[in-house]
């Protein structure tokens, strides 16, 4: 199976209709927060094209209601709140924004991938813990605030991860 894991549109569409394209062989999309609009929402569940979508909310989703009423319009959209745990093929994941709580998540045992944003820095790292490892994932950031645009492919067949460019003018 294939995850794509983006964060922090922060509606820059122009940028996410540059990244579906490499997110086209993914089966799942998780979106670790900050979409900011709900129209937003509505581009990346219609880029999803069918395929499951987990959604957890970031500090800048601010009308809530009225992206959980355009999130309400797809079916394979999942909103989790601020957190989510999530069963993929086999493997255990954690999902939120934060990276404190990201850190915490993934140190405690209870998942195999604990992915984040916020920060919009592009991270992996292995994390060692009481009962395995766990990889620990912020995809960066779609918006481009910092300079690159960045989305992440993890395979759970071959437990690798990748970054993605966005190319963007």
């Amino acid at each position: 199976m294939i995850i794509a894991v983006c964060s922090d549109i922060h509606d820059n569409i122009w940028a996410l209709e540059r990244a579906l394209p490499g997110m086209a062989e993914a089966d799942v999309l998780m979106f670790c927060g900050d979409f900011c609009a709900p129209f937003t929402l509505v581009q990346l569940a219609e880029g999803a094209a069918g395929r499951p979508l987990h959604i957890v909310w970031g500090n800048n989703d601010g009308d809530r209601r009225l992206l959980t009423q355009q999130a309400q319009r797809f079916e394979q959209i999942v909103l989790h709140g601020d957190t989510a745990q999530i069963e993929l093929a086999g493997l255990r994941v954690g999902v939120n924004h934060y990276p404190d709580i990201a850190l915490g998540l993934a140190d405690s045992g209870q998942f195999d991938l604990v992915c984040y944003g916020h920060d919009h820095v592009a991270h992996v790292e292995h994390r060692t813990h009481h009962s395995g490892s766990c990889l620990l994932l912020n995809p960066g950031e779609i918006m481009g605030r910092l300079g690159s645009r960045t989305f992440c492919l993890v395979d759970t067949a071959t437990s690798t991860s990748r970054f993605v460019a966005v190319d963007c003018p």
